[in-house]
């Protein structure tokens, strides 16, 4: 068990996955967040922490407070995304990005796709020195990705296990998704309700795909690239016809993926060398050939020589 936990992996995929993971959480502050901002303009006792928030105790945000959160949040994330300091910087992302969420999630409603990324902003500040392209193998990535991964498998079994423990087979079998379509509906959506029992088959096929997601541990690593793909395919699909996003994590899903391959850098760096390349190969005109400029309107004759002065 502790070597399967441990299973070493490429340090250069530690680093992208590090990048990935800082630049998101930038990014989700100024394009899926940002309304977080917006919340202290309520009324005080509209803020119910969550059951963290009450234990720690953390205090009721106010409009610097947040501010305050916001711009050293965005600030730090992005000087964590180059990989320098990652122990000080790491935990102090995580601690800034956890009280974000709570001030978020605590006005009536939880998001369980942010669970996934929040462990691996826990983890990564553990996983060591990484630089991008580098294949020397490392232990304790290893463990940090392993522990990503076993958290994006929990979002999808404790998913299916909420649903029976609050719904049962009622779930699987009542009007759930032909709710979701009536208020957030796609014309995509919409083509897809019209086949009967659709719905319902669509149903018992997310609490399948669910409970049996833990799979995705034992199969060769071929297979289990295919099985994480249909994993990306579900929520594209689920954004394509009710227009909900898991974007935090999808971003933690990438642990699975072999992201030391995918150094777009290095490609950038590839294509400008070839540019440069082109640019130094093309041909010179000739001593005495005639250029477009050496020509007026389309005539052939030569321009006249400027008159001296």
């Amino acid at each position: 068990m502790t070597r399967w936990l441990t299973e070493a992996v490429p340090r250069g995929r530690v680093a992208a996955f590090r990048t990935l993971v800082y630049l998101f959480v930038a990014a989700d502050l100024v394009v899926f967040t940002p309304w977080v901002r917006d919340r202290v303009d309520v009324p005080g006792n509209l803020y119910q922490p969550l059951f963290i928030g009450r234990v720690l105790p953390l205090p009721t945000p106010t409009s610097a407070w947040v501010s305050v959160i916001f711009w050293a949040l965005l600030s730090l994330a992005l000087l964590a995304a180059t990989g320098r300091a990652h122990r000080l910087l790491g935990w102090t992302v995580f601690a800034l990005y956890f009280e974000w969420m709570i001030i978020a999630m605590s006005y009536g409603k939880v998001d369980h796709d942010r669970f996934a990324l929040l462990v691996a902003l826990a983890v990564l500040p553990t996983a060591g020195r990484a630089r991008h392209g580098d294949q020397t193998r490392t232990e304790a990535g290893g463990w940090a990705l392993r522990v990503t991964q076993i958290s994006v498998i929990c979002t999808y079994f404790l998913a299916a296990w909420a649903k029976f423990r609050f719904g049962g087979l009622d779930w699987a079998t009542g009007s759930v998704l032909a709710k979701a379509i009536i208020r957030r509906g796609t014309d995509l959506a919409d083509l897809i309700a019209q086949v009967p029992h659709l719905l319902l088959v669509a149903q018992f096929g997310i609490l399948a795909f669910e409970l049996l997601s833990p799979v995705v541990f034992v199969l060769p690593e071929r297979w289990r690239l295919a099985t994480v793909a249909f994993f990306y395919s579900f929520h594209l699909v689920t954004i394509a016809t009710i227009t909900i996003s898991f974007a935090p994590h999808l971003v933690a899903m990438t642990s699975f993926l072999p992201l030391e391959k995918v150094r777009p850098v290095v490609a950038l760096r590839r294509l400008l060398a070839r540019r440069s390349a082109r640019s130094d190969l093309a041909p010179e005109p000739p001593a005495g050939a005639r250029t477009p400029a050496d020509t007026r309107d389309g005539d052939d004759t030569p321009a006249p020589d400027p008159a001296p002065s």
